[in-house]
């Protein structure tokens, strides 16, 4: 949960990017944070959960125009992600990476993993992902998004 991310934060005096001490840049995170529950979160857990867990459960998969809705419910908070969050700025707070964008990229995994690959048509997207897993390390992402991205082959 975000509570446990900023109390780790805080208990373990992590660097400051994690969670800037610079009051506009930790607002910028917070703002995010705060923003991301039912935008992101919200819209790619139920594109996943629509795509993929859904039909698992039923046996059958959802009807396309389902689908197509909920894909579009999730392409409307990209499109403000990349607009009101990432801007012209190589991460969410400034030129660091911080909780943030951490957060946000760990929740844009889960519809890639139903088979969406949401990164194809958007380069400020996909360079901002690069940038994420660069800083925290390809390998380490990839192990930690391992059961996600292999989720649609259950």
């Amino acid at each position: 949960s975000i509570a446990i991310l900023l109390y780790l934060a805080r208990k373990f005096k992590t660097p400051d990017h994690w969670y800037p001490s610079d009051l506009q840049k930790r607002a910028r995170v917070d703002e995010y944070l705060s923003w991301q529950h039912v935008n992101v979160r919200g819209k790619g857990s139920k594109l996943f959960l629509t795509k993929v867990l859904l039909p698992l459960l039923t046996g059958q998969p959802l009807p396309p125009e389902k689908v197509e809705g909920v894909t579009e419910e999730l392409n409307v908070v990209l499109k403000q992600f990349e607009e009101k969050f990432l801007q012209d700025k190589p991460f969410i707070a400034g030129s660091e990476i911080s909780l943030a964008d951490l957060v946000a990229l760990v929740e844009l995994m889960q519809p890639v993993g139903a088979g969406y690959d949401l990164f194809e048509e958007r380069p400020k997207l996909a360079e901002w992902r690069r940038r994420v897993e660069e800083a925290v390390g390809k390998q380490l992402f990839q192990e930690a998004h391992e059961g996600i991205l292999n989720a649609k082959n259950l």
